[in-house]
């Protein structure tokens, strides 16, 4: 009796002990502890998602890559494997396993290996969120303690959530939501068995039993995994041995992207760090919704990339990419092994020669796929002299290709086609322009070569592009579309250089008096010149600044009309969109709205919209104005019978007075320089009469076969920058084409066949370089849409005048045709036969047409 008292003395005085070095270890560390109750409002880090105004997603930024789910979101079968794996008897304990830990101290005590961890689930989200790895007592104590509160203060479901987000799996990869995108391409609930056990067996070893880097290892852990679910019964003998047998399919996996645009994301990244802050921008899980429609985004990326390959062609092959042997050709697994570490380029991809033939070759792809390249898709390869010359026409493959190049293929129509990564540089913006939604953005060809956003940030000289702002100015101060301006050489004795100015057409004709609408759609340099003479050069830069353009950007000479001025692609469309939505200046936006990782709205965009009926509704204070709720104002592009029903139009504005963009032009004029730029497209006269012409922009009328566009081309000296810019009533849009060397030209301005040895090229110029890629995108963008008639604005009234003089006409043939005007300001006489009765001409200029 005496022994087995003093046994329970003993065991007494250790307990006592015990509870005393608990309590004295908690109270030695509990003023480090922290507070567990952040638990309750942790906010787990997640990158920034940057999706289209359709959903696709675009891009995502941040270190982390994290997929939170619910814990109902989370398949069982992963459940049952994490638990068996880390803390089989995670829902019995109360943070601490008092079993695990005696397991855990006998094996180390009987083999002296550390085999088998004591560390329950709670513990490992005590370390993972408060504490760090380093392998010390007092940070085990800490850990203990803290799993106990942490038991108190969540469930157990809400703890085994927490660890299945937080826990690291290699490759960027934190919880197992972003694990099964990043190893396996899927949503969690999509894998199998085995995968799913090959997750549930990473976090301890993310980086030893990482399926991708070490298979064999991965395949090992997993199959352990598989062990103790069928040692607990959580799994049959039949799912443990076809698991067990299963391949390893792991394979690392990008974020799933749908919509590559890299420079919009850029843009979006840029703004949320500029709101946020780097930090809070790519840890905080919000979720960037821009304006960028996913089809028309889709197709400015393919028609940038298409006209740059015309361009390209048309000026020569450059030659392979390397000559990988001369003699002895390489055996194909070597050949195989070079091409894998060949990047694609766009939609490029490289190639070697492996065989060639009179009228075809051979060629071996990246990934040993042989394919031939026929004669059709080789035989505009003339070589590449210079930028404005190129070399004779090959005759047979071998003038162009040798065995053993590296070269670049792409597929057109279906067919391989040789090619080329281009010189010159593109950018394309496609705006609405009633609210200033950016729609599409491509700023260069590649991303990978170059990081430089053309449509923001290149400013460029505009050339002819600029003449619809110069004309407006006119038709402001007094011109009409009839008005007829001296088309003949301009001399100008400049005091300072003591040398004449000589602005010149081209091509380098003169027809004499010729109505506005026709200089504009010609492009007429002279023209534009008088034009802006009439105005005057202060005039007509403050006119230009009240369009979008920037003051310090705009040169104070006559230079000015023939597009000395430099501006962004972005500036550009801004400008053009103000004739396209009947007068208003809106700014340009690409994000649409912010959701953050609450799934709450934290920002909104509310733009300034075109609205001519608002504003007619709000002068005449008919009603109060009406604020919209947010939905409404999502992607908002403002056509009134579109907004609200027409019989409601005079009884309901849809937008409050704050929320109508500028107007920096009537809708007369508007009108009047759209009429203008519509025939840029189309032309005019008769053509069964002989009287007919073209405009610039006449590719643009046989692509897009609309008769509700307008748009106007631009060249700059020696065609270092070409440009188009167009819109119908929905869509604004602006190509620009250059190289990124200011100082090198695209290609000749007019043809010239006397240039000695190699063949020369024609025209370089905006409707030939860079008109082309807008006519792709129009074309398809606008297909399916219906076309938009004209509606002539109140005060605009059309009268019959004569195409020589302008002057009013009651003939009914090819010698007249209807104009519009701002009532009053139409012509007032009629044409006599023989010489017109009025010249709009002062006596200077009529002394340079005569000389």
């Amino acid at each position: 009796m005496k022994w087995i008292k003093r046994l329970l003395l003993s065991m007494a005085a250790m307990a006592l002990l015990g509870v005393l070095a608990i309590s004295a270890a908690y109270w030695y560390v509990s003023p480090e502890l922290p507070d567990v109750t952040t638990l309750k409002t942790v906010k787990l880090q997640t990158p920034l998602r940057i999706y289209s105004s359709d959903g696709q997603l675009i891009s995502q930024f941040g270190e982390k890559r994290r997929i939170p789910l619910q814990f109902e979101q989370i398949p069982q079968p992963l459940i049952d494997a994490v638990l068996a794996t880390e803390d089989a008897r995670f829902y019995e304990h109360k943070g601490v396993d008092p079993i695990g830990i005696l397991r855990a101290a006998f094996i180390v005590a009987t083999t002296g290996k550390k085999s088998q961890g004591a560390s329950t689930i709670t513990m490992q989200v005590a370390r993972n969120f408060f504490l760090t790895r380093e392998k010390t007592y007092i940070r085990k104590v800490k850990e203990i303690f803290l799993a106990w509160h942490i038991e108190q203060l969540l469930s157990k479901d809400e703890i085994l959530e927490l660890y299945l987000n937080r826990s690291f799996f290699g490759n960027r990869a934190y919880g197992v939501g972003a694990a099964a995108q990043v190893y396996y391409g899927k949503d969690i609930q999509d894998l199998n068995l085995a995968q799913y056990a090959m997750i549930a067996g990473m976090p301890q070893s993310p980086s030893a039993a990482n399926p991708i880097r070490n298979p064999q290892r991965g395949k090992t852990r997993r199959n352990v995994v598989l062990g103790r679910m069928l040692e607990l019964d959580l799994i049959t003998q039949q799912e443990y041995q076809q698991a067990r047998n299963a391949e390893v399919s792991a394979k690392y996996h990008g974020a799933e992207i749908d919509l590559y645009a890299p420079y919009i994301s850029e843009m979006v990244r840029d703004e949320m760090v500029a709101k946020y802050g780097e930090e809070l921008a790519y840890t905080g899980g919000f979720s960037v919704y821009t304006t960028v429609d996913s089809r028309l985004q889709r197709l400015a990326q393919q028609s940038l990339r298409q006209n740059l390959y015309d361009y390209d062609e048309r000026h020569g092959y450059r030659g392979p990419k390397a000559q990988l042997w001369q003699e002895e050709a390489w055996p194909q697994e070597q050949i195989i092994e070079y091409l894998a570490k060949q990047r694609r380029e766009q939609d490029l991809t490289p190639a070697v020669v492996t065989q060639i033939e009179e009228k075809s070759a051979t060629v071996l792809l990246r990934g040993g796929e042989s394919i031939e390249l026929d004669w059709d898709g080789i035989k505009w390869a003339r070589a590449y002299v210079s930028d404005t010359r190129q070399g004779a026409a090959p005759k047979t493959v071998a003038d162009v290709l040798t065995s053993g190049d590296l070269i670049w293929v792409r597929q057109q129509a279906g067919a391989w086609r040789l090619s080329q990564v281009p010189d010159a540089s593109s950018a394309i913006v496609s705006m609405d322009p009633y609210s200033g939604a950016l729609k599409a953005l491509v700023g260069g060809y590649s991303f990978n070569q170059s990081q430089y956003n053309r449509v923001t940030q290149a400013k460029r000289q505009l050339g002819s592009n600029i003449k619809p702002f110069i004309y407006a100015a006119a038709i402001e101060r007094d011109y009409t579309l009839a008005t007829l301006v001296n088309n003949a050489p301009i001399n100008q004795w400049d005091r300072r250089q003591g040398v004449a100015w000589r602005p010149k057409n081209s091509p380098d004709v003169y027809g004499g008096p010729t109505r506005l609408r026709v200089g504009l759609a010609q492009s007429i340099n002279v023209m534009a010149v008088r034009a802006l003479r009439h105005v005057g050069i202060d005039a007509a830069i403050d006119s230009l600044v009240r369009f979008g353009f920037d003051r310090s950007d705009m040169p104070r000479n006559e230079s000015l009309a023939l597009g000395s001025a430099s501006a962004t692609p972005l500036d550009v469309v801004t400008g053009y969109s103000v004739f396209a939505n009947g007068g208003f200046l809106v700014k340009p936006y690409f994000i649409e709205r912010i959701i953050d990782a609450d799934q709450q709205m934290v920002f909104i965009a509310e733009p300034k919209v075109a609205c001519s009926d608002c504003e007619t509704l709000l002068a005449e204070q008919q009603v109060e104005p009406t604020n919209l709720t947010a939905s409404t104002e999502l992607g908002f592009a403002l056509a009134v019978d579109e907004a609200i029903d027409d019989s409601e139009v005079t009884k309901v504005c849809p937008l409050p007075k704050e929320r109508l963009a500028d107007r920096v032009m009537s809708q007369q004029h508007a009108f009047l320089l759209t009429e203008a730029m519509k025939s840029a497209v189309w032309g005019g006269g008769n053509w069964s009469k002989k009287t007919g012409w073209n405009g610039t922009a006449w590719r643009a009328a046989q692509t897009v076969k609309r008769r509700d566009i307008a748009g106007k081309t631009g060249t700059t000296n020696e065609a270092r920058d070409t440009w188009f810019s167009g819109f119908n009533p929905k869509l604004v849009t602006t190509v620009w084409v250059g190289f990124d060397d200011h100082n090198r030209q695209l290609g000749r301005t007019s043809w010239n066949n006397n240039l000695g040895q190699g063949q020369t090229m024609g025209a370089e110029a905006g409707a030939k370089t860079a008109g082309p890629g807008w006519n792709l995108f129009m074309r398809d963008a606008l297909k399916g849409t219906p076309q938009v008639s004209a509606q002539v604005p109140e005060q605009v009234v059309s009268v019959r005048i004569d195409r020589e003089t302008g002057l009013l006409s009651r003939n009914t043939d090819h010698t007249s045709r209807f104009e519009y005007f701002i009532q009053g300001t139409e012509p007032q006489e009629y044409v006599q036969s023989g010489e017109p009765e009025q010249t709009l001409f002062d006596q200077e200029e009529e002394q340079e047409l005569f000389e």
